[in-house]
């Protein structure tokens, strides 16, 4: 079974002993959502404090970067990650969930 949990994206300064006690838990990925805070800066934290857990984008909202600012972010957490990132993207746009 593959379980998934958040990190807290209000204060950076947790990100690292979350990311540390999620894999720690055993958790298999930690999510985060572009909602009040961008979602790639506590990733990046928790990659390179990881070694395992699987970190991902629940929602990165796809209209607000262009393409290149995403695969770069993607690219460079990707690597920083050494393999584990996974982007999930979204419009938050209701025209386009209905």
């Amino acid at each position: 079974m593959r379980i998934a949990t958040t990190v807290p994206q209000n204060d950076l300064r947790l990100v690292k002993d979350a990311a540390k006690s999620v894999e720690r838990d055993g958790y298999t990925m930690i999510t985060t959502m572009e909602n009040k805070h961008d979602p790639f800066l506590p990733l990046a934290i928790a990659a390179v404090e990881t070694e395992k857990v699987e970190l991902a984008t629940s929602i990165a909202i796809s209209f607000s970067r262009s393409p290149m600012v995403a695969a770069n972010l993607s690219w460079d957490l990707n690597e920083a990650s050494r393999g584990r990132f996974v982007l999930g993207l979204g419009t938050q746009i209701k025209a386009h969930n209905e």
